[in-house]
């Protein structure tokens, strides 16, 4: 087995920074990093008065934490990821609170925290994990074309969301570990759902699929899921650029996935409001209740600056990016004297099904609870 090493660069003037230097000096990702790190010290403890779970949220924040890591070379950062993994993970590798049976893909997501763990540690435990979790793709259930189930709960359902959750780790991991035909798979998920679910007059991809057509939320004919669900979108565009980082230059299916993400970039493009921040039900600015939405407004600034800085989108959508991060800073941060901030604006959560049942109407999009610094708006700024 090969594990690709990284080659950090480190920033001198980062390094030599002093405890004299004043908060509001630094990024804005380091000072939003310094939220996350004041509010989850310990463990990440979403719903207050409920057991911590083995959840995606804290992976999103582990995300922006680690990027933040390899970009500075503070070895806070790394110290924070690696308590927050530990918590969790046991000395066999053993992780607590994880039910691979219940094969839920969100569950994925914090195996990338555990790949970079272990390439800096080689500490087993984390590889042993990590493993665990690839165990669980190659057991996980699958519609009849191979696409992954959202979860075993939402029988041949896949969702934009899952493909975050799960394809970046499986190509970090095929990669590290040399599994070459992993790539098929990883690219035709993308494939699969931007067949199934895109929308051939706007471009915008709606939330769900249903293969079976049974769900009271899928229509009978396209097996769709009713809205533009803007972090849905966020969590496509952001799986797409992480993916492609890692995937092989030659593999044929490459310019598929750029295909795909120049696409999705010209059409959430054409839903980005005037103020450069997008709306929780995309295409429906105008309508009743809707709102700009933070979480989402930060994956789609994600996603295209990366895919603009990476070469896999023309570099024009840098302005779109910088719009829109400019209106997050506007419309969502707001700075405390004490000199903390913190992100208002993200919806806190949204499916399709379960109970009690989401529909996945318009009314059900705007009607769900709004908070402020959720972790998956925290981690994607």
């Amino acid at each position: 087995m090969k594990i690709l090493n990284l080659k950090f660069s480190l920033i001198a003037a980062l390094l030599l920074m002093g405890a004299s230097v004043s908060a509001q000096t630094l990024p804005w990702s380091e000072r939003m990093a310094a939220t996350a790190m004041k509010i989850w010290a310990d463990s990440m403890l979403v719903e207050p008065g409920k057991p911590v779970k083995w959840a995606y949220d804290q992976g999103v924040v582990l995300e922006g934490i680690a990027n933040l890591w390899k970009r500075t070379a503070n070895g806070d950062y790394f110290k924070y990821i690696q308590k927050s993994m530990d918590f969790f993970i046991e000395k066999d590798g053993t992780i607590k609170r994880y039910k691979q049976a219940d094969y839920n893909i969100d569950h994925i997501k914090n195996g990338r925290s555990l790949l970079l763990l272990y390439r800096t540690t080689l500490s087993e435990k984390y590889y042993k994990a990590a493993a665990t979790l690839r165990q669980q793709l190659k057991d996980h259930p699958r519609t009849a074309e191979g696409g992954y189930w959202h979860k075993k709960i939402y029988p041949e359902q896949m969702w934009l969301d899952g493909l975050y959750m799960g394809e970046p780790f499986y190509t970090e991991f095929a990669v590290n570990f040399n599994d070459q035909q992993a790539f098929d798979d990883i690219a035709n998920q993308f494939i699969y759902m931007e067949n199934h679910s895109r929308d051939g007059k706007t471009g915008l991809m709606y939330h769900g699929w249903d293969a079976s057509k049974k769900e009271q939320w899928a229509n009978k004919t396209t097996g769709l899921s009713p809205n533009f669900w803007g972090r849905a979108m966020g969590w496509y565009g952001m799986a797409l650029v992480d993916v492609l980082e890692n995937f092989p230059a030659d593999h044929p299916k490459r310019n598929a996935l750029i295909g795909i993400l120049n696409r999705f970039a010209k059409a959430v493009t054409s839903v980005q409001s005037a103020s450069g921040t997008w709306y929780q039900v995309l295409d429906m600015p105008a309508a009743k209740g809707n709102y700009k939405e933070a979480s989402a407004s930060c994956m789609f600034v994600y996603a295209l600056a990366k895919g603009a800085r990476m070469g896999y989108l023309p570099a024009t959508y840098n302005l779109v990016a910088q719009k829109g991060f400019n209106g997050i800073i506007k419309e969502f941060i707001e700075t405390e004297a004490s000199g903390q901030v913190n992100l208002k604006g993200t919806v806190a959560v949204a499916g399709l099904g379960g109970k009690p049942y989401r529909d996945g109407s318009y009314n059900y999009y705007i009607g769900e609870k709004v908070a402020t610094n959720d972790p998956k708006g925290v981690g994607a700024f």
